[in-house]
């Protein structure tokens, strides 16, 4: 599934609904996809049916304070390697600073986060849960992080 602009996710998400599907989203920086990434798709497709992934823009990841150097990968080539995962059903790209405009847009059955987002206000939980739809937290796993591997790489060369 290729990298879907707004307009075409609404679409792509009404037609997997009409066919029954359930629809499931997340979202993130993913800059240097690392195995955390992929262990936490795979466990968020298997909550429904449909999986749709929201990568944050260039400007939205400076924006969440992150260093001046990131993101290291271009926000396209981010979306486009996460569109090539075989759990990912599509991907948007979204320039807001959260994920709540994209999410009103879909109208997800479930979204999802890491556990380290349990017990603080998750954008856009409200909405899908006032209509019936859940949150799901899924473990972190420990040890996986962009912000590491960034460390690790300047100890290197160091």
């Amino acid at each position: 599934m290729p990298v879907l602009s707004l307009d075409q996710a609404v679409v792509f998400v009404s037609d997997q609904r009409r066919s029954g599907q359930t629809i499931v989203f997340t979202n993130g920086v993913f800059d240097l996809v690392h195995i955390g990434h992929t262990r936490y798709l795979r466990q968020a497709r298997r909550l429904g049916d449909v999986l749709i992934v929201g990568v944050n823009s260039d400007s939205s990841v400076r924006a969440l304070g992150k260093g001046g150097d990131r993101p290291v990968t271009p926000q396209h080539d981010r979306a486009e390697l996460l569109a090539g995962f075989s759990c990912v059903d599509a991907v948007v790209i979204f320039d807001e600073p959260t994920p709540e405009p994209l999410i009103a847009r879909l109208l997800p059955d479930i979204l999802v986060k890491g556990s380290d987002w349990q017990g603080r206000e998750n954008p856009g939980q409200k909405l899908i849960e006032g209509r019936g739809g859940s949150m799901k937290f899924i473990p972190v796993e420990m040890g996986y992080s962009t912000t590491s591997i960034l460390e690790q790489i300047k100890k290197s060369r160091a």
